[in-house]
């Protein structure tokens, strides 16, 4: 059991996991942070958190567990912050969803206090943020990813594993760069395709009329396109050599099924839409193979 965690980002993922950890008697005390008042004193009438900190350096006093919920954009500066009260033995996270830049800026700040750092990303989240939706389940049965710098000490990479299984979590290991390459193109190239398809349609002069005809397959199809806009401006940021590599790939690909519908080859089109949709049947049917396996 933890004695303390200082949560900064008191949110969706950051109020999640504090109460993740309250319910399976994980934590004694929980104290929280965020930039709008507002959201700590609600944090604190939920029962999300104990106690309210007045700066982040205050949520990480005492702290033998401290969670970093802050954008992508806004770690090296809670990084600097918090630093000199980062002592060994402490376990530090983060749960962004991008990390080279989470990686470089602890090298930067941290220093000799890396070794207490191991970065996560929690495959979590819900199509609406901010505290109030903060969920005690938002963890279980999903994937974490650790990864964890040459640095960090083992008994922390450990604890951190511990932990998150201990929420009901799987958790997986690799190497940022590895991170980073994946996600983009499971992540952050969907969501960047959702926001450029669902606001090519609404800038159409009859786009709000299209619209009105949308079925099951357009709404799931643009769900994502409704996430919230900061978090995924700094996604896409953080990690556009990797988007932009994978994006580069998917033009290709449009390319060559747009070339065989402009020359009119119905068997070369209905091969290439052939070829994606047995790819994705047995991508799905060995997903599901493998959920079986790990419930």
């Amino acid at each position: 059991m933890f004695q303390q965690l200082g949560v900064i980002g008191c949110g969706l993922m950051g109020g999640s996991f504090a109460l993740a950890l309250k319910r399976g008697g994980l934590v004694r005390r929980v104290v929280g942070y965020s930039k709008s008042p507002s959201t700590t004193e609600k944090a604190k009438k939920l029962g999300v958190i104990d106690d309210i900190a007045e700066s982040a350096l205050q949520a990480v006093t005492g702290a033998d567990i401290v969670l970093l919920a802050v954008p992508v954009a806004a770690t090296e500066t809670t990084f600097k912050a918090i630093r000199h009260l980062i002592g060994p033995g402490v376990l530090l996270m983060d749960v962004g969803s991008t990390k080279r830049e989470v990686v470089d800026a602890a090298r930067r700040v941290l220093k000799d206090r890396i070794a207490s750092f191991v970065p996560a990303h929690p495959i979590a989240g819900k199509e609406v943020a901010g505290i109030a939706n903060a969920d005690a389940s938002l963890y279980n049965g999903r994937q974490v990813i650790l990864t964890p710098l040459k640095q960090t000490q083992p008994e922390l990479i450990q604890k951190a594993t511990d932990v998150w299984s201990a929420l009901g979590a799987q958790v997986l290991r690799m190497t940022a760069e590895n991170h980073d390459a994946a996600f983009a193109a499971v992540s952050h190239l969907p969501h960047l395709l959702a926001f450029a398809y669902f606001s090519s349609i609404v800038n159409q002069p009859a786009g709000r009329d299209f619209l009105s005809l949308a079925g099951p397959g357009f709404r799931d199809f643009t769900r994502i396109a409704a996430s919230d806009p900061s978090v995924w401006r700094d996604i896409l940021l953080s990690n556009r050599e990797e988007i932009l590599r994978q994006s580069l790939r998917f033009r290709h690909t449009l390319d060559a099924i747009e070339h065989v519908m402009r020359g009119g080859n119905a068997e070369a089109l209905e091969g290439l839409v052939r070829k994606a949709s047995d790819a994705r049947g047995d991508w799905q049917m060995n997903a599901q193979k493998q959920s079986g396996e790990r419930s």
